[in-house]
């Protein structure tokens, strides 16, 4: 791996001293106050409705409660000055440039899975399996968890597979899930997710954030979106946009309290915002795309860090994502290879919804796709359930 030696030390001391999760601290322990209803849900977007969700013990975003012998905190004030601009998140003059989405796999394909799921005898046991993820999926959680996607070079997939996490999480559970995009390098986050503009920053609010706002107060500053689920961009698509590693902490420990599920979507390593996000995570996703430099390079970093204490290595998942039809690899040897470091691999299979780039729908996403996606993301949730 190219100059790894030159930031693999600093991680190392970086992760020793953070992974244990004492650097943060517990989150605030202010009383609880259920969640707003999120948005109507329109569409159920994968081949069958999850179970009820389980209700004792639920997550619930606290809300600050001043003091009754004081006047209530006031509200933040921004000033004209400091409010950004709304800014559409791909420029109009390219929007004609988008064709038609297409499915994620042919006709033909999902003609003979209806048939299949007619005739064949294991299509019991395939609700069976459904229904047991989602079970997973719904676990309660007492404090929020956080989930940091990164891989060690671009175009691995990371943005694609944070979108597919988080859309998995806000179809599944009913407390708030937040999406996070940590990468300020026009990250594709939002085009993933369909946002049309985008104003407040991650940068933006860690400069405003206040200990005694609400839930409201903070997600007047995020991007609604559907199934009761918010994002904070990390940039409004253009160059310059900063966001260091003391604004990435402070953002996130002040958010933390208010979502149950908060899924980053990191720059590449060795950032210095990646190398934070990933410490102070519950559970850490690497991907990295089907080839021999991508596996081979992803290897090495599984290597390293099994030097590091136990549970780092036991709360990764690695995501080895098929970019084209023909992968450039034994996708299978490869998985072995990775799995003998001890790490959870999963493989996301080509997809041509996918791969077109432009904004997920998952009624369009092939069956394999949805599939691997809520097993991953059941995976890696009870990882993150693992580590307190």
């Amino acid at each position: 791996m190219s100059n790894g030696e030159n930031w693999q030390g600093d991680v190392l001391r970086d992760l020793r001293a953070q992974l244990d999760g004492s650097a943060w601290g517990p989150p605030s322990a202010d009383a609880a106050q259920p969640s707003p209803a999120g948005p109507p849900q329109d569409q159920v977007p994968y081949d069958h409705a999850p179970p009820q969700a389980l209700a004792a013990q639920q997550f619930q975003p606290e809300q600050f409660q001043p003091p009754q012998d004081r006047q209530p905190y006031p509200q933040p004030q921004v000033t004209a000055q400091r409010t950004p601009e709304s800014r559409p998140t791909v420029d109009r003059s390219l929007t004609a440039l988008g064709r038609k989405p297409r499915g994620g796999e042919p006709f033909a394909a999902r003609a003979a899975h209806a048939v299949w799921k007619n005739v064949s005898s294991s299509a019991s046991r395939e609700v069976a399996e459904i229904t047991r993820i989602a079970e997973a999926l719904q676990q309660p959680v007492t404090t929020g968890r956080q989930i940091a996607v990164t891989s060690i070079r671009g175009g691995a997939g990371k943005s694609t597979v944070a979108a597919l996490l988080g859309t998995t999480y806000a179809h599944y559970r009913q407390d708030p899930v937040l999406f996070v995009e940590a990468d300020t390098a026009l990250g594709s986050l939002p085009i993933r997710l369909g946002t049309e503009t985008l104003r407040w920053t991650a940068s933006d609010l860690a400069e405003i954030v206040k200990p005694q706002m609400s839930l409201l107060d903070i997600t007047g500053y995020l991007v609604q979106l559907q199934n009761n689920s918010w994002l904070l961009p990390g940039s409004q698509g253009q160059i310059g946009a900063m966001l260091d590693a003391r604004g990435y902490q402070r953002v996130m420990v002040a958010l933390r309290r208010y979502f149950g599920v908060t899924v980053v979507d990191c720059q590449t390593l060795p950032d210095e915002v990646a190398r934070v996000a990933l410490s102070a995570a519950q559970a850490r996703v690497i991907t990295t795309p089907a080839t021999l430099d991508g596996i081979s390079s992803t290897h090495a970093v599984l290597q390293w860090m099994r030097a590091l204490p136990a549970h780092v290595i036991a709360g990764t998942v690695v995501v080895v994502t098929e970019l084209t039809p023909h992968a450039g690899v034994d996708v299978e040897a490869a998985v072995r290879t990775l799995r003998s470091t001890g790490t959870t691999v999963h493989v996301l299979p080509y997809d041509r919804h996918l791969a077109a780039g432009g904004i997920i729908r998952t009624d369009l996403l092939a069956r394999a796709t949805r599939s691997t996606a809520t097993r991953l993301a059941a995976d890696v949730f009870q990882l993150s359930q693992k580590r307190h």
